[in-house]
């Protein structure tokens, strides 16, 4: 009995860290932070290959 108690608590963690992980992706879409997020990306790549 104490293991479904254990087994009911994770299953609201695992979906409250979803909801809270759709909630940061959406907010970050919303404020246009894709673009910054991508920039960052492609600098970091042409540094570590040496082109920038």
């Amino acid at each position: 009995m104490n293991s479904n108690k254990v087994s009911k608590n994770q299953g609201y963690i695992k979906y409250g860290i979803l909801m809270m992980s759709i909630l940061f992706i959406s907010t970050g879409l919303y404020r246009n932070e894709v673009r910054i997020v991508f920039k960052k990306a492609i600098n970091i790549c042409l540094e570590c290959i040496g082109i920038g």
